[in-house]
């Protein structure tokens, strides 16, 4: 089944977000059928905090890392697309085509802030990336988000006002993180007959893959929750045995076989 296949709205797939090779290949081995970069987590892998500057070289050769290392599609999270300008975002489309992606995500948006670009080159943005898109000569599957309601940069009637705008020009999919609501999220999803993707993180992370297969998602991404499930990890069990002497957390890993064979 291709990437475009796996998106079938009322019958979501898991995009499982990874951060090195050894996280795509032990998701790839428990059954993942597609893995997804994430640009907060790729940013810990490298010292730096969520929206810390990561490059589109750096995102790119991260993201090719992953395509060599597993053999289910591969999907990039890549923030505003690396740049203001249409252009931009076409270029980076063609780059992530060539290194082997099924498809990215791009935002609206400014550099990972709390501030997000004019509705107007919003969508000259997404128009960009999508003829850019249909212009490669693999399929790709480009996914627009709007991440105002998320940010606080605006509210859901902003969000459906732009998704149903990115819908119109040309967007494979289409991506609203964190409504406030379940109501709200059922809003994004018959806003458009096309693929809608759900962020299970945060509160969102209560709900179950048969939840928001009742309201219609195609896809479930978990962003960098993983990778923070993962931190909280290192967190709590270095503050045990730096700060109280204690080790006993460390007893709870996964064995090296169980690893080894998920990674063969």
């Amino acid at each position: 089944m291709t990437f475009r296949e796996l998106h079938q709205p009322g019958n979501p797939f898991v995009l499982a977000n990874a951060w090195d090779i050894g996280s795509a290949k032990m998701l790839a081995g428990l059954g993942a059928k597609a893995i997804g970069t994430s640009s907060a987590a790729h940013a810990f892998t490298l010292g730096r905090p969520d929206g810390g500057k990561v490059t589109r070289d750096e995102a790119l050769a991260h993201a090719q890392d992953l395509v060599a290392a597993v053999d289910v599609p591969v999907s990039g999270d890549f923030e505003d697309g690396f740049g203001e300008a249409p252009e931009t975002c076409a270029e980076t489309v063609r780059l992530s085509g060539e290194a082997g992606l099924a498809g990215i995500c791009i935002e609206d948006t400014i550099e990972a802030s709390d501030r997000v670009y004019d509705f107007d080159l919003a969508v000259e943005r997404v128009r960009a990336a999508s003829s850019a898109a249909r212009a490669l000569s693999e399929d790709f599957f480009f996914v627009a988000r709007a991440d105002g309601v998320m940010t606080g940069a605006y509210d859901i009637e902003e969000a459906l006002r732009r998704i149903r705008a990115f819908d119109a020009a040309g967007a494979d999919g289409l991506y609203v993180p964190i409504p406030k609501t379940m109501d709200d999220l059922k809003r994004v999803i018959d806003a458009t007959d096309k693929p809608v993707n759900v962020l299970a993180a945060g509160r969102n992370a209560k709900h179950s893959l048969a939840d928001y297969a009742a309201l219609g998602a195609a896809r479930i991404s978990v962003g960098s929750a993983l990778a923070r499930a993962t931190h909280r990890v290192i967190h709590d069990a270095g503050l045990s045995m730096l700060k109280d002497g204690d080790f006993t957390p460390l007893s709870q890993g996964i064995s090296s076989a169980e690893v080894d064979k998920l990674l063969s």
